[in-house]
């Protein structure tokens, strides 16, 4: 059993803007723990503490180094466009097409609130993007063009009345086992 639930689509905690994380303490680290042991359960690749009901700008993430946190992130930079299919662990089941920068550079703290700067792109830069939108209170929908994002609605909507939305979301997304983000 995770120590969290994953919030997801509707949950009204999601279109909220997090408050800057003023102190790295224990609590801080206990929550970074637990989110991580949460994104483990949930498969997924990243995971913002509004997606657990925790409204501070943090997010925890797992590539090749073990997992890491950063506290109070900002996008200072970005460059280039690219089309990528994305996941959200608050919107299970749906990959969708979205366009962002290609390459971005993150500065935020990690948890000895040390500085950090990570220059990213590929994955990882869609991840950072992708979970600073959620500390922003942005869900993966609002960066559809109107069409895609009535789709998507419609397939949300759908879903919650307990209705088949196969053809549509063939439309829609794309088929895959990759992590969510």
């Amino acid at each position: 059993m995770p120590p969290y639930a994953v919030r997801t689509y509707g949950d009204p905690v999601l279109r909220q803007v997090a408050k800057p994380v003023e102190n790295v303490d224990g609590a801080l680290v206990k929550l970074a723990d637990d989110m991580v042991a949460t994104m483990h359960h949930s498969v997924g690749a990243g995971l913002a503490a509004p997606q657990v009901g925790v409204q501070r700008r943090l997010f925890v993430y797992e590539l090749d180094d073990g997992p890491q946190t950063i506290i109070n992130p900002e996008i200072v930079e970005s460059s280039g466009e690219l089309w990528h299919d994305e996941a959200c662990l608050s919107i299970p089941g749906l990959r969708i097409a979205i366009m962002r920068p290609e390459v971005i550079l993150l500065q935020g703290f990690d948890l000895e609130g040390n500085a950090i700067t990570i220059e990213a792109d590929d994955f990882m830069g869609r991840m950072f993007q992708h979970e600073v939108d959620h500390l922003d209170g942005v869900l993966m929908v609002e960066r559809l063009d109107d069409d895609m994002r009535k789709q998507a609605l419609k397939i949300l909507r759908d879903r919650a009345m307990g209705l088949d939305t196969t053809a549509l979301e063939a439309k829609l997304v794309s088929t895959g086992a990759e992590r969510s983000v």
